[in-house]
């Protein structure tokens, strides 16, 4: 069975969930001559599967796992290779990994001749829920994570369950933190699911984690079908990742995007209640969800002055002004721009160890 969900706008694409996908690529692909594909090591076996299934001759390039596969270095590596081999317009790339991979395959496409056609093949929970679907592509630099980028929407998104299950247990549970985000600004229900089964919803081959996957998938769909570039209602996608970020920058990218997310995620709720805005319970649900699923809900606290210091560069910040994705309730985000430090400190209090 696969699920087809639309994501409209100008461009609109369909995201594919299901398993043993490799067999709908051609008809993402048709017309093209080629296909680039990006993969690290660790998927190379899945990565020539996806090649011999798009049925077209295929450039296989290798990057750097995980977020040190994410920079300009690499990006430039990748066209480089393209020019090599006088790749066209008429011609694809193709990312098969996880949200680094897709997020790197997609600006390589997006900046390769001002754009060609990408597929991203979501090989991580992460990325299927979160960093595949949308079209925002991009590389981080020194200054901080996705700062360079562009939006370019793929041609179709695959999402393939099978691959969960050979996803390390640490890897599936932190992709999590970015379905628990869904729950939190839009679809209760995923909370339910979780907090009625958390064991299931770790559970690659459960139901449940199915069903937490394709609404996640529908939340950011309907958010992005909207607005593609970010200048309104997009922004609550960022629920919990402008500190999240900002500990994934101090730790150099070490920390898993998930865990960084989830610690962000208690402090948005902390800062939210603190500001009046966001009652007790549904503040404190945020701790609970999370520790059912093993995520880390804190974080060293004498990291807050350079946390601080990273999030003023962070993309939601306007003019100078720290802007905040907070809750007004559940299911209602809203924005809290520029609160007293004060007040950010006492809400980081709630998460320093």
């Amino acid at each position: 069975m696969v699920t087809r969900i639309q994501v409209s706008g100008d461009r609109p694409y369909d995201v594919l969930v299901g398993r043993d996908l490799a067999v709908s690529l051609p008809s993402l692909i048709s017309g093209a001559s080629r296909a680039a594909v990006l993969f690290a090591a660790p998927l190379r076996a899945q990565a020539l599967l996806v090649a011999e299934a798009a049925s077209v001759p295929a450039v296989m390039i290798e990057v750097p796992d995980a977020e040190k596969g994410k920079s300009v270095e690499v990006a430039a590596r990748c066209w480089d290779e393209l020019g090599a081999q006088n790749f066209t317009r008429t011609d694809v790339v193709i990312g098969v990994g996880g949200g680094a991979v897709t997020d790197l395959a997609g600006y390589v496409a997006a900046s390769w001749l001002r754009g060609v056609r990408w597929v991203p093949v979501s090989t991580s929970l992460l990325g299927m829920v979160d960093a595949a679907v949308g079209g925002k592509t991009g590389v981080n630099i020194a200054a901080g994570k996705n700062l360079v980028g562009a939006f370019h929407p793929p041609a179709g998104v695959l999402c393939d369950l099978g691959s969960l299950r050979t996803l390390p247990a640490e890897d599936l549970v932190a992709g999590l933190a970015e379905v628990v985000k869904c729950g939190f600004i839009a679809d209760p229900t995923i909370l339910d699911l979780i907090e009625n089964d958390p064991d299931a919803a770790t559970d690659p081959d459960a139901p449940v984690l199915r069903e937490l996957v394709e609404r996640a998938i529908r939340v950011k769909a309907e958010v992005v079908g909207v607005d593609l570039k970010e200048s309104g209602l997009r922004e609550i996608l960022n629920y919990g990742h402008t500190l999240g970020h900002a500990i994934e920058k101090r730790e150099k990218y070490t920390w898993k995007h998930g865990h960084a997310v989830s610690v962000g995620l208690i402090f948005a709720a902390a800062l939210a209640r603190l500001a009046g805005r966001l009652d007790e319970a549904t503040a404190a649900r945020h701790r609970s969800v999370l520790d059912a699923l093993g995520l880390p809900t804190r974080y060293d606290a004498e990291a807050w002055p350079a946390l601080l210091s990273a999030m003023r560069v962070d993309k939601k910040t306007r003019a100078a002004t720290l802007r905040f994705v907070v809750l007004d309730g559940l299911a209602k985000p809203g924005i809290l721009a520029g609160p007293d430090e004060e007040l950010l400190e006492q809400a980081y209090a709630e998460v320093a160890e």
